[in-house]
């Protein structure tokens, strides 16, 4: 058990540690080609801080855990926005922009339905996984076009008043380099945490899914709370946001995607009546809160972080509860 224990925790450091050095070397090369802060929000940051995720599940999916694949994803949503961006906005309230409310969200509201409305029949199939990776594609495309004609002219301008002559640009060989470190420190570390996780699910006579809603969805978050922390703190609160919005569209498509595509999905009827409407809920009220910080042109404030945090006191709650009936 100590051994599972050990795996889990080096392999989580390791995890973090591991996405920090992809974040950087993604964020290094997106820089040189001036790439919008948003989009490195969504592309970058986004899909950089799911890697974990990813690989956990898709490691989870091939060693016959598809439940822990599935925790993992739908755990990782709702901790995104009630922990790290509830966490986020306590310290450093951010900026809701126009496209955040009229065009982000609505997506990602969309996409939540989705997958929820694939899991009325209880399975996850082949179809379904082929499906969300379909979306994926759409969504990131549409992502990269849109952004990239909006622009970033606001954030030029203050990195361009910002500029500090004796700052040195990391190369773009450097930021390959991290990249390919990152994703096979990413690849190492999660293996060992799977292990841990299904020995001590095991071990403890709890469910793989109540073990990759807790344990692992709090541990592949790390870097979606350090990122975002960072980038808010920085004041790129596009950033910061866009990172939670990437993730999760990630996360939804990505991460669940593939684990259907590798095995069918049997899918725990608790899934629905609790994680799934958990998801949906968080989803709805951070719309509710980003939507009136927008109309009411406030920013997004401590109060609404502190409603983020008390969501996720309330669903761990009732995890808790669920599991010991």
């Amino acid at each position: 058990m100590w051994l599972a224990v050990i795996a889990i925790l080096v392999g989580l450091a390791i995890l973090v540690w591991s996405a920090d050095v992809f974040i950087d070397g993604a964020t290094a090369i997106a820089k040189k080609f001036s790439v919008p802060s948003f989009l490195i929000g969504v592309l970058i940051l986004g899909i950089g801080t799911s890697a974990p995720e990813m690989v956990v599940s898709v490691l989870a999916a091939l060693e016959g855990s598809p439940e822990l694949a599935l925790g993992n994803a739908y755990g990782s949503n709702i901790i995104n926005i009630a922990l790290v961006l509830g966490a986020t906005v306590l310290i450093s309230p951010i900026i809701i922009r126009k496209a955040i409310v009229k065009r982000d969200l609505p997506l990602l509201v969309i996409i939540t339905a989705i997958a929820a409305w694939q899991l009325r029949d209880g399975m996850l199939s082949l179809t379904d996984g082929l499906i969300l990776l379909a979306l994926l594609v759409i969504v990131l495309g549409m992502q990269i076009v849109l952004s990239l004609r909006e622009g970033n002219h606001e954030n030029d301008a203050m990195a361009a008043e910002n500029t500090d002559p004796n700052h040195v640009e990391p190369s773009v060989g450097r930021g390959v380099g991290s990249l390919f470190l990152g994703i096979l420190m990413l690849v190492i570390s999660s293996r060992a945490i799977v292990w841990g996780a299904v020995e001590l699910a095991t071990f403890w006579g709890l469910s793989e899914l109540i073990i990759g809603l807790t344990i692992v969805a709090v541990g592949t978050s790390l870097p979606e709370l350090v990122s975002s922390l960072s980038a808010a703190r920085k004041g790129e609160h596009d950033m910061a946001l866009g990172n939670i919005i990437g993730s999760n569209i990630f996360n939804t498509l990505a991460v669940v995607g593939l684990a259907a595509l590798i095995a069918p999905i049997t899918v725990n009827p608790i899934i629905l009546s609790r994680d799934v409407l958990a998801m949906g809920a968080i989803t709805l009220l951070l719309v509710a809160l980003c939507v009136f910080a927008f109309t009411a042109k406030r920013q997004f404030s401590r109060v609404a972080g502190s409603t983020l945090v008390l969501f996720f006191v309330g669903y761990t709650a009732w995890l808790i509860q669920t599991v010991n009936m």
